[in-house]
């Protein structure tokens, strides 16, 4: 993330930072080899301030390009994804660089290299854009990893808001997804007893709380 107490938010598309992002890349290499994690998010950054985005947009993508060809080369050593998240300009970070699928599926296409991937959050592609079914199979290809919230409170899935998130797991399921989705939210209290949306969903599908078929018990 580079230096948070700085209002950094990531390096891979700010210039200038380049040495200092490829430091933490190493970093985060180590960290994730320790815990057997395969992927890792790749975040692009913060546009400086006092700069305007349209006149800087030119020169943080070259920016993003080159640095996210080392990374896929680096991690094609071992194995690992690198993962692009766009993160909503118009609640979370006025100034995140990568703010939207498309722009996010422009520079997988630029860079050219399998190991990268689109983390599509849906609680930030919900206020971009919305059209979430056409999103997901629009982008599916490029997907390596799903995260959820409830817009716009970034809640449970099943408080009030305005995702329907059993169609959108039913979804991803009739689309092949086989990989996780990260319940990025925030628990309105308890965490465990705020998984029960969770415990819910598995019941309505006919499947034990460890998300195993009744059947096969």
């Amino acid at each position: 993330p580079g230096d948070p107490e700085a209002g950094e938010l990531g390096l891979a598309a700010v210039p200038g930072r380049q040495a200092a992002f490829r430091q933490g890349l190493e970093a985060a290499v180590l960290y994730a080899r320790a815990v057997g994690c395969p992927r890792i998010h790749v975040m692009a950054g913060r546009v400086p301030l006092g700069t305007d985005r349209a006149a800087v947009a030119g020169e943080m993508e070259t920016t993003f390009i080159e640095n996210l060809r080392y990374t896929a080369d680096l991690l094609s050593q071992e194995d690992m994804i690198g993962l692009l998240e766009p993160i909503n300009n118009r609640i979370t970070d006025p100034r995140y660089y990568l703010n939207t699928p498309h722009q996010a599926a422009a520079i997988l296409e630029k860079v050219g290299r399998p190991n990268l991937k689109l983390q599509l959050d849906l609680f930030h592609c919900q206020i971009m854009d919305g059209n979430l079914s056409r999103n997901l199979e629009t982008y599916f290809p490029l997907i390596g990893h799903i995260q959820i919230a409830q817009v716009p409170e970034r809640h449970e899935p099943d408080s009030p808001g305005e995702l329907n998130f059993p169609y959108i797991f039913e979804l991803l399921e009739s689309l092949g997804y086989t990989g996780y989705v990260g319940c990025e939210y925030a628990p309105k209290g308890d965490t465990l007893e705020g998984l029960g949306w969770l415990r819910s969903y598995w019941e309505s599908r006919g499947l034990q709380h460890g998300g195993t078929s009744k059947a096969a018990k």
